[in-house]
Parts: structure tokens; C-alpha cells; sequence
């Protein structure tokens, strides 16, 4: 497989991902943090696809990056409370919470009853995921390497393994979101992050 290299700013960046997306591919892009790479959220044998190419140990679940806090409904059932909220304070940026994960989700995305989501804090990422919808995303790396925080970064990395890395420059890098449980009658914080238990409480 070969891997080509797109600027973000080039005029067909967006279709070229799309067309990719759609026929089950893989694509590396920009974010808040960190560069990652995603597959359409309900594909589940794109999702898979994402697991070998970073050589990803299958038990770990794969958060799902969304667009707008509307699109919450579109990966997840029986949204709590807290969790809309939380999302309304916090999004976009550096918070994923963990709701009730809709059904038809495939088992690569969360084998489990729930599924972590997240609104990215970067206008490349959003644009995608509002012409693509919901997609799994996960850092752009070879599992237990550095995540790269740069298209040539993410290239060293995947070249071969994936075919789109968009290139939007290099990314702030730093600490990953805040995990946050939201299922039960009381969040919990699952990964610490930039958001303390302190801020997320005084949201709640």
C-alpha cells in the first residue's frame, strides 16, 4: 500500500479522505492532541483494520470522535444527564466520556455495553467528521511508540499501513483527554487528564 501525504489546506484533502472513509480505508489526520487515525465509526471491518495497521492489542476499545454534541445520539443510547452536560461545559476539547454505546456500534469499537466520545478541539478534525460522521479515531502510531505530533511523524510510522495522512501542521501534542465515566450515579474519572475531578464537579 502506498501512503500519500495531503495538505489540509488542498482543495480535494476533505473528498480524497471521504472516498477513502467510505470504501473502508484508513485515514491519518490532525487533532487537538496528537495526529490519529480513524475509520468510519460503523465499519466495523475498518475499525479491525485500524488495529492491525498499529499493531493495537484487540481487548483495548477505541474511543469515537464526533462533530457536534447532537451526533452524542448517533453512537450512544440513554445518554445520561451528566453526560450532556459535561458535554455542553467542556466540548470541544479535551474531555471523552463514557455513555451506553448504541448497539449497532460494532464489537471493534467497544466489546463492552459502552463507548468513550469526544469532541476534538480542531477545525481540520471537526470538518471531517461533519462530512464523514461519526469515526473511530485512535493516536496515529505503532502501538507503544511515540504519538506523533506531525504528518512526517505519523509517516515514519504507518507508511504502508495506511493510505490518506492529511497534513495540518504540527499539533500541541500533550497530555491525552480526560476519561470520564458517566454511567453510573456518580462520574468517575477513568484517566487523568487535563480536566481535574474539581472542574468536571463543579459542571455537574
Amino acid at each position: 500500500m502506498k501512503t500519500i501525504i495531503v495538505s489540509a489546506e488542498s482543495p480535494d484533502a476533505l473528498q480524497r479522505a471521504l472516498d477513502i472513509l467510505k470504501n473502508g480505508g484508513l485515514v491519518a489526520f490532525p487533532t487537538d492532541t496528537v495526529y490519529g487515525v480513524g475509520a468510519l465509526a460503523f465499519d466495523g471491518r475498518a475499525v479491525e483494520s485500524i488495529y492491525t495497521a498499529k499493531d493495537r492489542p484487540a481487548e483495548k476499545a477505541i474511543p469515537v470522535l464526533i462533530a457536534d454534541e447532537s451526533d452524542l445520539e448517533k453512537v450512544g443510547v440513554d445518554i445520561p444527564a451528566i453526560a450532556h452536560r459535561l458535554a455542553t461545559r467542556f466540548w470541544p476539547g479535551p474531555l471523552t466520556v463514557l455513555v451506553p454505546k448504541k448497539p449497532t456500534l460494532p464489537e471493534s469499537v467497544s466489546a463492552t455495553d459502552t463507548v468513550g466520545v469526544r469532541i476534538p478541539d480542531h477545525a481540520v478534525t471537526r470538518a471531517l467528521l461533519r462530512a464523514a460522521g461519526p469515526m473511530a479515531v485512535t493516536s496515529a502510531n505503532i502501538s507503544g511508540q511515540p504519538s506523533p505530533s506531525t504528518a512526517e511523524d505519523v509517516f515514519a510510522q504507518l507508511n504502508g499501513r495506511i493510505p490518506l495522512i492529511i497534513d495540518g501542521g504540527k499539533t500541541p501534542g500533550g497530555t491525552p483527554s480526560t476519561l470520564v465515566d458517566c454511567t453510573g450515579e456518580n462520574i468517575r474519572i477513568l484517566r487523568e487528564g487535563p480536566l481535574s475531578l474539581e472542574e468536571l464537579l463543579s459542571a455537574s
